[in-house]
C-alpha cells in the first residue's frame, strides 16, 4: 500500500509545487474527514494537482449520518485536479452506506495477501511488481522468487530492488535476471514453508522437524508457517476426493481446488498419488488444533515439532 501511495504521489503531484498542493490528515486531527474535504475542493496552486490523503480512515468502520451526507455532497463535485485518498488497514465494513458510497465514486484498491499456496497469483505479482520496478525476469526467474518470499510483498520489493541494482551493475547484454541470480541473491522464505509441506506428506519426519527449525530460526511466524500448511494439504484433499470421485477432467480438478492453471493439477496428482483419502482427510484436523493451540498462546516451537511428527507418522506410506 506504501508504495501505491507513493506512485499516487508522484502521478498527481508537482514536485515543485508539494509542498502547496499535499496533505496527509492524521485520524486523530478533530474533524479529520470534513478537513479533507474542504482541502480537495480547494484548487492545486500552480502546476500539478491536489492530492489530499485521509490516512488510517475509520469512514468505513462507522459514519455519522452528518458525515455521510457531507460525503455524498461532495464527492460529486470534487474537481478533477484533486485526488482525494482513503486508506485503512481495516477491511470496510460493506454493509454501510459510507461504504456503499465510495464504492460508487472511488476507485478501490485491496492490499490483502495473496494465499501462499496460490501460486500463480503469486507468479503474476512478482511478474507485475517487476515491470513497476522496471526489472525484467525470465518465467523460471519469476517462479523462483514467488517460491522464495511467498506473500510477503515487502520482501517482494526489496528482493526486486536488489535485483535491480545487480542488473544495473553486471555485464548483462540483455538486461535480463536470470533463475540464477534468484538462486544467488534471493533468501527463501515461504519456499521452505511448502517444502516443509512436502516433507511431511512423504512421511519425513527428521527432514520436517530440520525445516521447522530453520524457519522458526528466521523469526517465520509460527501461524503463518501453519497457514501455509493447512492451505497446501486443503489443496491436496480437494485433488484426492476428486481423482477418488473418478474425475479426469483437470480443468474441473482445477476449478473445485480453486487453482488458476490447471496445468499444474498434473503435477498435483503425482503429489498425492501414494497418499490415501483417509490420511489426507485426517491431516486437517491436526493442522486445525496447531492453529487453535498457538491462537490460544502455546510456546510455538514444541507445539510445532509435536503436531508436525504426528503429521510425518500419519502420511507415512500404509
Amino acid at each position: 500500500m506504501s508504495q501505491a501511495v507513493r506512485a499516487l504521489r508522484d502521478r498527481t503531484l508537482d514536485p515543485n509545487w508539494q509542498s502547496f498542493n499535499y496533505d496527509k490528515i492524521s485520524p486523530d486531527r478533530p474533524d479529520a474527514v470534513i478537513q479533507g474535504l474542504n482541502q480537495a475542493m480547494t484548487p492545486p496552486f500552480g502546476f500539478g494537482g491536489r492530492l489530499v490523503w485521509l490516512a488510517d480512515t475509520t469512514v468505513c468502520q462507522q459514519c455519522s449520518e452528518e458525515l455521510l451526507s457531507e460525503l455524498d455532497r461532495t464527492f460529486p463535485a470534487i474537481p478533477d485536479s484533486s485526488v482525494l485518498l482513503f486508506t485503512s488497514s481495516t477491511k470496510p465494513d460493506g454493509r454501510l452506506k459510507s461504504t456503499k458510497l465510495l464504492q460508487k465514486y472511488a476507485d478501490i484498491r485491496e492490499f490483502s495477501p495473496i494465499p501462499p499456496w496460490k501460486a500463480e497469483q503469486l507468479v503474476q505479482q512478482v511478474q507485475q511488481v517487476a515491470q513497476e520496478v522496471g526489472v525484467k525476469l525470465t518465467h523460471s526467474a519469476a517462479e523462483l522468487l514467488a517460491e522464495a518470499v511467498g506473500n510477503d510483498t515487502r520482501q517482494l520489493w526489496n528482493e526486486l530492488e536488489k535485483l535491480r541494482l545487480y542488473v544495473s551493475t553486471s555485464s548483462s547484454p540483455t538486461g535480463v535476471v536470470e533463475k540464477a541470480a534468484v538462486l544467488a541473491l534471493v533468501t527463501a522464505s515461504t519456499q521452505n514453508s511448502l517444502q516443509l509441506a512436502a516433507a511431511i506428506r512423504q512421511g519425513d519426519t527428521a527432514q520436517a522437524l530440520t525445516l521447522v527449525a530453520e524457519l522458526l530460526a528466521r523469526n517465520e511466524p509460527a501461524l503463518k508457517i501453519v497457514a501455509t500448511l493447512i492451505g497446501q494439504f486443503r489443496t491436496w484433499l480437494w485433488i484426492k476426493l476428486m481423482v477418488e470421485s473418478g474425475e479426469r477432467d483437470e480443468k474441473a480438478i482445477a476449478t473445485a481446488a480453486e487453482i488458476a492453471n490447471p496445468k499444474r493439477i498434473y503435477f498435483l496428482r503425482q503429489d498425492v498419488a501414494r497418499l490415501k483419502l483417509p490420511q489426507l482427510a485426517a491431516a486437517l484436523p491436526l493442522l486445525l488444533e496447531l492453529e487453535f493451540s498457538l491462537k490460544r498462546g502455546a510456546e510455538p516451537i514444541s507445539t510445532l515439532q509435536t503436531k508436525v511428527i504426528e503429521l510425518s507418522q500419519l502420511c507415512r506410506p500404509i
